[in-house]
């Protein structure tokens, strides 16, 4: 299945930085309970393992937004997919992103979410491209800076496959 994907961060990296994001949250949020907003899907591995690191009370929604289809570029168009189930209002908000690149979609995602009033609203990414950003957005919590190349695994896909990947790799043409 992974012939042509070339690892790029190692599981156990992975791991040990997601443990280290897990404690400056908790720091961050001490006293507080903190609402985490999975963005899915890629999201999903990602803030399962981080959640498991935060040691203050955390509650946990989904929001599923498209901008890619099956490209591995942003079209730029930001459909929301599934909406968040529970109202965000007075609550210490972290959205929880797989990856960053253009910004474009998240930027839009924070705008709408900032209408809804939440307590605090920051973000945190796994994996962020700075060099493709497009929109300027403040990333408050980043696991890794990664060059800008097409990634797949722990959660991150091409064309639905890939995610299960334990790594993070770059697919190799």
């Amino acid at each position: 299945m992974a012939e042509n994907i070339k690892v790029l961060i190692s599981e156990e990296t992975i791991d040990a930085r997601i443990k280290e994001l897990g404690e400056e949250i908790s720091k961050a949020y001490a006293g507080k309970e903190i609402h985490l907003i999975c963005i899915l899907k890629g999201g999903a591995f990602f803030m399962t393992e981080l959640s498991k690191h935060i040691t203050v009370p955390v509650s946990i929604d989904f929001m599923s937004v498209s901008s890619y289809g099956d490209a591995t570029v942003s079209s730029g168009r930001v459909k929301i997919v599934k909406d968040l189930d529970e109202s965000i209002q007075g609550k210490d908000v972290l959205v929880v992103e797989d990856i960053i690149d253009s910004g474009r979609t998240l930027s839009y995602l924070m705008d709408l979410l900032k209408g809804r009033l939440p307590a605090s609203l920051k973000i945190c990414t796994l994996l962020d491209k700075p060099e493709r950003r497009e929109v300027d957005v403040k990333v408050e919590y980043s696991g890794f800076q990664i060059p800008d190349e097409f990634v797949v695994g722990y959660g991150l896909d091409y064309m639905q496959k890939y995610r299960n990947l334990p790594f993070v790799g770059v697919v190799e043409q």
